[in-house]
């Protein structure tokens, strides 16, 4: 009697998970102009609803970004989450310092337009380059850097990292 009791609920309970996911998709649609439309033979329902209301709905509901500016004023940027590429990362007290500058110092030349920062994690140093919003922008100029460094270039790989994205290429 219990098996059989079970065979039952097993078809009620996977009518109730796709009666969800049905109901999850109507949600997609506007519910304010749903209710307003003029649907014949079932009579006609106003909804008035407050500004407010209107202003919150369709809003995102993320925190705005805090937009900086560079020293000059003449790029305003967002920092976000984002990838660059790690060009060094060595532990040596003795070297890696100066190998992490000596390496910040070739790029610098080699490839101007991006930026590049050598931080100390203890016991690390590392030397990141380049503020990529996507995974494939980063993975074009790892490319030309391990054509152009192809001594060093094999350590070189992307990781992800906070960027700084200038406010005019967030749309794109």
């Amino acid at each position: 009697m219990k098996f059989s009791y079970n065979l039952l609920l097993l078809p009620l309970l996977l009518v109730f998970c796709l009666n969800a996911t049905a109901q999850s998709q109507k949600q997609h649609k506007e519910i304010i102009a749903d209710l307003n439309a003029v649907k014949p033979g079932q009579g006609r329902v106003m909804v008035f609803e407050d500004k407010a209301i209107a202003d919150v709905l369709g809003r995102s509901m993320a925190p705005p970004r805090t937009v900086y500016a560079t020293g000059d004023g003449s790029v305003q940027y967002v920092k976000m989450r984002g990838f660059k590429i790690q060009a060094f990362s060595g532990n040596n007290q003795r070297t890696s310092k100066n190998e992490a500058y000596y390496k910040q110092g070739l790029i610098n030349t080699s490839f101007p337009g991006q930026e590049t920062v050598v931080t100390f994690d203890s016991p690390f140093w590392r030397l990141r380059v380049g503020n990529f919003k996507t995974r494939e922008d980063a993975a074009e100029v790892l490319s030309d850097m391990r054509k152009t460094f192809p001594a060093f270039g094999k350590e070189m790989y992307i990781v992800i990292d906070e960027v700084k994205i200038p406010v005019d290429q967030l749309q794109e």
